[in-house]
């Protein structure tokens, strides 16, 4: 498990966690991001697990969030985002037909 870019999957190369301003090389997205932190989730409060942080209203945009972690994870070739949009939609194709 390697640490990825949200957005196209870039690999993370560099040791420890970017900064605020950086930005990522393959897609000049923001890489200090909550959908790059290990924190980040869909499905609790403000979508983020760490009770002590603040709410941050853009979850694709640069912050200042104290408690962030840059997430490992394995990259299968799609933006998470953009797979599970995918699979949703051959889901309902499946059940609906074409």
């Amino acid at each position: 498990m390697k640490r990825h870019c949200h957005n196209c999957g870039r690999e993370w190369e560099l040791d420890g966690q970017p900064g605020r301003s950086e930005s990522c090389h393959g897609c000049n997205d923001d890489l200090r991001v909550c959908l790059n932190c290990i924190h980040h989730n869909r499905s609790v409060a403000h979508q983020c697990r760490e009770r002590r942080a603040e709410p941050v209203a853009e979850k694709n945009r640069s912050n200042f969030c104290e408690h962030f972690d840059f997430a490992l994870r394995d990259w299968g070739g799609s933006s998470g985002i953009n797979k599970q949009a995918e699979e949703a939609r051959n889901t309902f194709d499946q059940l609906f037909g074409d």
